[in-house]
């Protein structure tokens, strides 16, 4: 018998006088201005908002902020290459808007004649603006597009392996990005919930295309009052809030994998799959079941198996197995997990489980991977397709993986395989990044470096000397979501917002469309990159389309005076809420998945075709390169979890005093069980190096037993600070792990990132910790040739 449906999203009319306000908008939320401190202030209908936004206003004016355009002092004088000094180590020339733009110009026709746009990576990667206008990487993209085109690349860091895996299991990437089974469905139907990595609100704080009220923690606690019972499988207890009183099952870390192979056994060896759904909705399911049982390499994935690598109790996994069979079982995953070697095998197992419980498509069953780990995941869909930033076609066809920007820098020419695919790096002589930090999101920092010392020119635009802005050859600097306008929309949300500026930058500092504008001038594009429009003009052209675009559904949405004046327009939701491949299950034959077979395909001919070592052709075990059952542990006895940080959006604002306020000593804390931490004589506070075998940083201790035994978690986000950049591989001292993590390809099907694949020691540091420099000022020095040419006068 159903439970009662949860309506957990109740819409409001903002289009009311009393509800007119000034907000900002950003990723963690809306903000209200307020007119008494001249901050910002929550949002008055947000019931749990991201607070830290609050206090960013305080810190937008810090001595960390780029003023003017800067370019590498060595460059400036002997122009493109690093033969005379190393980006990341030289101090740099503050020189005029014309002299920046006039050199860019000619720097970026210089490569184009001589080598082609092929030579040109534009690397905007990162969530510098939720705006529909004001959108970084749009923007870039937009203005390559109109001058011949730009390498580019493909996947996100986030999700990378899943985005690649999706399409040959289920035909897209609903349940990844989108699609998701509601909430509502969940905790109105779901008896068993569980959770492999979790579900950290920390990570719900955020969302892409911003959002205007944060629901996921009432989502759970309506699951959790639903009777539901819910079990995170993690080796993090908190992965999962408290209040939610879900039971934790620790495991080793990368092991979910074998965990949920040997569930899927037991299910079969004990009959309790179910047959019918795999007859009528599968394909493949002969091939994993003879992997299962051995018949392919003669080791049985049983219970007992998978309890030597997980650590995990046989009888824990086949009474867990038992109640999936007996309970109306959610499977939910966290985006996490993927980011690890083989990191497309959990996702495909996963499905491959759910499969065998032959729920998928009824309520409150089925799976979803990525729960919490953005805000809008498992929310309703806009009802309306929100126009953005029109980016044209670009000429050049040449693409990489997202996370494989360090080896096409270090190794041009060199082939690789992706997803099918034989492919060429490309020889990249000029990067071009706004609106993102690699400096923060890749993995294996020290590689990075010694990779960004190759191209010709570097430029990029920023808001802070942080090390992105350190190791480029020319630096524009850009203003902040506080000081211009935008139009905000999410997808996954039925919301527009108009975004107030709460200041203006300061003098001299233009959006990124005006810095592209300005180049796009001296290009002789500035007509197909403009259309003529201001910046302005373009934002009355966004809220124009979504008019006409909610018109076609029967909505009728304010003048745009209107909106700029209420904030915020919400329509409802016009879909029921279905579960994820709902309508595949009432029908297969008129709706069939996007696959070779139109099914779910828990064997794929497709990617056994590809004949790869590391990716077969249906679910499969792999040991992680690193962890704690490989010989690397014997050195590096610890794992090393890099989660989201709480207190930001990636590396954000981390100069900022919410950021600052959690650090201990200056310094990112590491998180450390009390019996590793009692092994190494360690105390709370005790700044630590933690190392990898690819280089080391140092952190403070926290101890907890929130963490499994042999454990540590270090927060991803604090700005990369080598204490000698001048020398590769020098100690990181502001605690960023990845200068820890690996940096290759998840396997050569998807080629995603998998920093969750690491191993540490931790060892106290005696004496004086050096003191992090992160937070200020590059060197700024006189221009060289001013003084050269003082010198030639006398």
């Amino acid at each position: 018998m159903s439970k009662a449906p949860v309506n957990l999203m109740k819409n409001k009319d903002f289009s009311e006088p009393s509800r007119q306000r000034k907000l900002v908008g950003s990723h963690w939320g809306f903000y209200e201005h307020d007119s008494k401190s001249g901050g910002l202030k929550p949002f008055r209908e947000d019931p749990d908002p991201a607070m830290f936004g609050t206090e960013l206003t305080q810190d937008r004016l810090s001595p960390s902020r780029i003023l003017r355009p800067a370019i590498r002092r060595s460059y400036l004088e002997h122009g493109p290459g690093t033969d005379h000094g190393r980006r990341g180590a030289e101090p740099f020339v503050e020189v005029s808007w014309d002299e920046a733009l006039d050199l860019v110009a000619s720097e970026i026709s210089r490569v184009r004649q001589t080598y082609g746009n092929g030579a040109i990576f534009s690397g905007s990667y990162g969530w510098s603006s939720a705006g529909r206008f004001h959108h970084a990487q749009s923007q870039l993209k937009r203005f390559f597009n109109m001058a011949g085109g730009s390498v580019r690349s493909v996947q996100t860091y986030s999700y990378a392996a899943g985005e690649v895996i999706l399409p040959h299991v289920i035909g897209n990437l609903n349940g990844l990005v989108s699609g998701h089974t509601p909430w509502g469905q969940i905790a109105g139907h779901s008896e068993f919930i569980v959770m492999f990595g979790g579900t950290p609100l920390r990570n719900a704080q955020v969302n892409a295309g911003g959002i205007t009220r944060h629901t996921a923690r009432s989502a759970l606690l309506a699951c959790r009052d639903s009777g539901a019972r819910l079990l995170n499988i993690s080796p993090v207890r908190d992965d999962t809030e408290a209040e939610l009183s879900a039971e934790w099952q620790p495991l080793r870390p990368g092991t979910d994998t074998a965990l949920l192979l040997a569930l899927s056994h037991t299910l079969i060896a004990e009959n309790l799959h179910d047959q019918d759904f795999l007859a009528s909705y599968t394909e493949g399911f002969e091939t994993f079941r003879a992997y299962l049982m051995g018949e392919q390499d003669g080791i049985v994935k049983n219970a007992a198996w998978a309890s030597t690598i997980t650590e995990v109790d046989a009888a824990v996994i086949s009474d867990l197995a038992r109640m999936m069979a007996r309970k109306k079982t959610f499977i939910m995953m966290s985006w996490s997990l993927q980011r690890a070697d083989y990191g497309e095998q959990p996702y495909w197992a996963a499905i491959a489980l759910a499969s065998l419980l032959g729920g998928i498509g009824l309520p409150g069953q089925g799976f979803g991977f990525g729960y919490a780990s953005v805000g809008s995941i498992g929310q309703p869909a806009s009802p309306i397709n929100w126009p953005s930033l029109p980016q044209g076609k670009n000429p050049i066809t040449d693409y990489i993986p997202v996370a494989r920007i360090a080896d096409m820098l270090l190794n041009p020419g060199t082939e690789y395989d992706h997803d099918g695919t034989r492919r060429t790096y490309p020889d990249i002589k000029l990067v071009y990044w706004a609106g993102g930090n690699p400096f923060h999101h890749h993995q294996d920092l020290n590689r990075l470096v010694e990779a960004w010392q190759r191209p010709d020119t570097i430029i990029a635009h920023e808001h802070w000397w942080n090390a992105h802005a350190r190791h480029a050859d020319i630096v524009f600097p850009a203003s902040t979501f506080m000081e211009r306008n935008d139009v905000i929309a999410s997808g996954r949300d039925s919301f527009i917002g108009w975004s107030s500026s709460l200041a203006a930058p300061p003098e001299g500092i233009v959006t990124d469309h005006e810095i592209l504008r300005r180049i796009a001038g001296r290009l002789g594009v500035e007509a197909e990159f403009t259309e003529g429009l201001s910046e302005d003009q373009w934002l009355e052209r966004l809220y124009g389309q979504a008019c006409v675009n909610a018109a076609t559904r029967g909505i009728n949405m304010p003048d745009i005076e209107t909106f700029q004046n209420t904030g915020i327009v919400e329509v409802a939701a016009q879909s029921p809420e279905r579960a994820l491949l709902a309508d595949f299950r009432a029908n297969p034959q008129t709706h069939p998945l996007r696959t070779p077979s139109g099914r779910i395909e828990l064997g794929s001919q497709t990617i056994a075709g590809f004949a790869y070592d590391d990716c077969p052709g249906h679910p499969a075990w792999f040991e992680p390169k690193e962890w704690l059952g490989s010989p690397v542990a014997q050195q590096f006895p610890l794992h090393l979890l890099s989660c989201q940080p709480h207190d930001k959006l990636h590396s954000q604002w981390d100069h900022a005093k919410p950021s600052r306020r959690t650090k201990a000593s200056g310094r990112q804390p590491v998180r450390i069980h009390p019996k590793d931490a009692a092994k190494r004589n360690l105390a709370d506070g005790d700044t630590v190096t933690i190392t990898s075998p690819r280089g080391a940083c140092l952190a403070s201790v926290s101890i907890t037993d929130a963490v499994r035994e042999g454990v540590v978690q270090l927060a991803t986000g604090a700005w990369f600070d080598p204490s000698d950049p001048s020398v590769a591989g020098s100690l990181e001292l502001n605690g960023n792990p990845n200068v820890l993590t690996a940096d290759h390809g998840t396997s050569r099907l998807a080629q995603g990132p998998s920093p969750n694949s690491c191993l540490v020691e931790i060892a106290r540091f005696d004496g004086i910790a050096p003191p992090v420099r992160a937070y200020r000022p590059a060197d700024l020095v006189p221009d060289p040739r001013k003084t050269t040419r003082r010198n030639e006068v006398r």
